[in-house]
C-alpha cells in the first residue's frame, strides 16, 4: 500500500521534534512537515482546513463540536498544556486580588481562547468570580485589527465589546483604560511600564497549588486529523496519536539526559525533578482515559460560559479509534 503524503503542522516543541525531523514516523504516512505559530495554525485550520494533521485549539475544535460539522476529528495528544495563573495581568495601583476584579475591565484578544476558558475557571472555581462580574474588550494584543477566529454568541449576561478603533488591549492597559489584561501572550508593554504586573504575584506557587488540589494540568491544544482522511482510513488517527506519544517520549528521555543540557536553561534538571515529585513520573499524560478529569472540568465551564451551545462529552473530542490502545 502507498503511503499517504500528507501535511502536518505542529508548532515547534521538544515533544514534536522527533516528528518534523523524521527520526520518528506516523505509520503509512509521508509527512511533510510544517513549524508554525499556533495562532497561524488555528487560523488556517479554522477557516479553511488547509492542513491534514495540524495542532488545534481544545476551545475552537469544542466550540465546532458542539455546533457539528467540526472538518477535524480529534486524537488525544496534548501537545501544549500550561496552568494560566500567569495569563493575568493587572493594573497593580487598583487591582489587589483576585476579588477585586468583579466590574471592572479586562482586555483579551478573543473571548473564546482556551487559556481563556481555564483562567475563568480558576477564577470562577477558587475566588468566585464569574464571567458576568467583568466587562469584557475584545482587542488585539499588538494588532488592532486582530480578527476573531470564531463567531460566537455570548449569554445576556456576559458584557464584551471591541476595543476603541485603532487601539491595542495592551495599550489599553498601559493607559489605564482598561483594569486587566488575559492572554496566552503577555501584554505588549514598552519596558518598565509602571502599574502592571501579574494578578498572582508568584503564578509559579499558584499553580502548584492548584494542581495539588485539583489534580488538574490545563489541556490547550489537541492533534486534529483532516475529518475525511479519517473517515477514508479509519486507521489514520490511531497511527497518529501513536506518532505523537513516540516523540513525546523520546523529548522527555533526552530532557533526562544529564550527559549536557538539551535545553538552553539552567536547573533544568532540578525542575523535572520536581514535576515528577509533584505530578509524577508521567506529568504530562496522552490519552483519554489518563485525561478525562481534566476535560470533563474544561468541557463544563466551556458550557457554562457561554462557549459551547450544548454540553460536549469528552468521547465526542476523538475518533474512536483513539480512545484505547493496545498493551504488552
Amino acid at each position: 500500500m502507498p503511503r499517504l503524503n500528507l501535511s502536518v503542522a505542529v508548532g515547534a516543541y521538544d515533544r514534536t521534534r522527533a516528528l518534523v525531523d523524521g527520526s520518528v514516523q506516523i505509520d503509512g504516512v509521508q509527512a511533510t512537515c510544517m513549524t508554525l505559530s499556533p495562532e497561524e495554525i488555528f487560523f488556517r485550520a479554522f477557516r479553511h482546513a488547509e492542513f491534514d494533521i495540524c495542532e488545534l485549539s481544545l476551545s475552537s475544535f469544542t466550540v465546532k463540536t458542539a455546533q457539528g460539522g467540526a472538518p477535524y476529528v480529534g486524537v488525544p495528544a496534548f501537545v501544549s498544556r500550561m496552568f494560566r495563573h500567569n495569563s493575568i495581568y493587572v493594573r497593580t495601583d487598583r487591582i489587589k486580588k483576585p476579588e477585586d476584579l468583579k466590574g471592572k475591565k479586562v482586555g483579551l484578544p478573543e473571548y473564546q481562547l482556551t487559556a481563556n476558558v481555564w483562567a475563568r475557571a480558576i477564577l470562577q472555581d477558587d475566588y468566585g468570580v464569574k464571567a458576568s462580574d467583568i466587562h469584557w474588550i475584545r482587542g488585539g494584543i499588538e494588532d488592532a485589527d486582530r480578527p476573531e477566529k470564531i463567531t460566537i454568541k455570548l449569554p445576556a449576561d456576559v458584557k464584551l465589546e471591541n476595543a476603541p478603533r485603532g487601539k491595542t488591549i495592551s495599550t489599553l492597559l498601559a493607559d489605564g483604560a482598561i483594569d486587566a489584561f488575559m492572554a496566552p501572550r503577555p501584554p505588549s508593554l514598552p519596558e518598565n511600564t509602571p502599574n502592571v504586573g501579574w494578578l498572582f504575584s508568584d503564578p509559579a506557587a499558584a499553580a502548584q497549588d492548584y494542581f495539588k488540589r485539583t489534580g488538574i494540568f490545563p489541556i490547550m491544544h489537541i492533534v486534529g486529523v483532516r475529518r475525511e482522511l479519517a473517515e477514508k482510513h479509519p486507521w489514520l488517527p490511531g497511527a497518529v496519536y501513536k506518532a505523537f506519544e513516540q516523540s513525546k517520549t523520546a523529548a522527555l528521555e533526552l530532557l533526562a539526559d544529564t550527559s549536557a543540557a538539551k535545553v538552553t536553561l539552567p536547573f533544568v534538571e532540578e525542575r523535572l525533578k520536581e514535576a515528577r515529585e509533584l505530578m509524577g513520573e508521567d506529568f504530562w499524560p496522552y490519552g483519554f482515559d489518563a485525561n478525562r478529569k481534566t476535560l470533563e472540568t474544561f468541557l463544563r465551564h466551556h458550557h457554562a460560559q457561554g462557549l459551547s451551545p450544548r454540553l460536549v462529552k469528552p468521547e465526542e473530542l476523538f475518533h474512536p479509534g483513539t480512545h484505547e490502545s493496545f498493551k504488552l
